[in-house]
């Protein structure tokens, strides 16, 4: 009987090979496993979806790069942790966190676009994009229970909304679910329940400010990204420019060897002609010459044959 961590170790393998070859060797798996006799394993191969580029290249970095992958996992369990944190200086780890985040993301986009050359695939902007959002969806995911599986996804992750963020902070379900049955406009006799008011009070207002400071953070998060867009898009117009000119002056090139082209043809054309013209002036000139020849030897004949005549008398 084949055991789990088998099946599992044969499932890990499917969505490490290339993209093209997970079709056949899924395909394969499930067949043998029916043959040897545990079909309902078979059926749960088979209903594998096959991923998507941009999926297979954030299971690829998993694969081969995990350290790299790892990093980024751990930038975002920081950020979690700083977060949840009631440290005065919340906001700056927050800050340094999402600048590891962010290093860490440069660098497996780098990979990633090496990962999916490699393997046949155009890394285009989209397909980066794409890859980058599924990376940071599994940064945030990191710490939570329904995290998608690292290395075997077969769609693109989206993060979790804003509004979520509140999952993250302790015991802020308890605070956002109690305001609505305590007001600070209610007057109590008894000092408990004043206090617990008081208590109510702060914590909403702590968990204000840390949504705040979490909003300014990836405000200025989503500026920056903004900038490397707009700058990335500058570089790229400039070399789209440059193509363009490029091409442009290739197609000036193509045309004059074109002219140059029928020019040489027509000058082929008329040394062919010219030379058939001597040709046949050559010919010409043969035949003159060998009527000539006969002439000649028909004059000598005759002129010996005077000589001789005068020679008998």
């Amino acid at each position: 009987m084949k055991r789990d961590d088998d099946l599992g170790d044969d499932v890990d393998a499917l969505f490490r090979l290339p993209l093209a070859e997970f079709t056949g060797a899924r395909n394969t798996l499930a067949a043998q496993l029916k043959k040897s006799g545990h079909g309902d394993e078979a059926v749960l191969v088979k209903a594998l979806a096959k991923p998507s580029v941009s999926a297979w290249a954030v299971n690829q970095l998993y694969w081969n790069h995990r350290a790299a992958f790892d990093r980024l996992i751990a930038s975002g369990e920081r950020f979690h942790k700083a977060q949840g944190s009631r440290a005065a200086g919340k906001v700056a780890d927050m800050r340094t966190a999402l600048d590891a985040r962010r290093e860490a993301l440069t660098q497996l986009a780098d990979l990633a676009s090496s990962l999916l050359r490699d393997g046949g695939s155009n890394p285009s902007l989209d397909t980066i994009r794409r890859v980058t959002t599924t990376l940071e969806a599994m940064s945030v995911y990191a710490s939570r229970s329904d995290a998608p599986r690292p290395g075997r996804l077969t769609h693109d992750v989206d993060p979790p909304g804003f509004e979520s963020l509140a999952s993250f902070i302790p015991s802020a379900g308890k605070a956002a679910g109690e305001p609505a049955r305590l007001t600070l406009s209610q007057k109590s006799t008894k000092t408990g329940r004043k206090v617990g008011r008081d208590d109510d009070a702060r914590q909403l207002e702590e968990m204000r400010k840390t949504k705040i400071a979490a909003a300014r953070v990836s405000l200025q998060d989503a500026k920056r990204s903004l900038t490397e867009a707009r700058a990335s898009a500058q570089s790229l117009e400039a070399v789209q420019k440059k193509a363009a000119a490029e091409a442009k002056e290739a197609e000036k090139q193509r045309r004059e060897a074109e002219k140059n082209l029928e020019k040489a043809k027509a000058a082929a054309e008329d040394a062919v002609r010219r030379a058939r013209s001597v040709a046949a002036e050559v010919q010409e000139a043969a035949r003159a010459v060998k009527d000539a020849e006969r002439t000649v030897e028909k004059a000598s004949k005759e002129l010996e044959a005077l000589f001789r005549e005068s020679s008998g008398r």
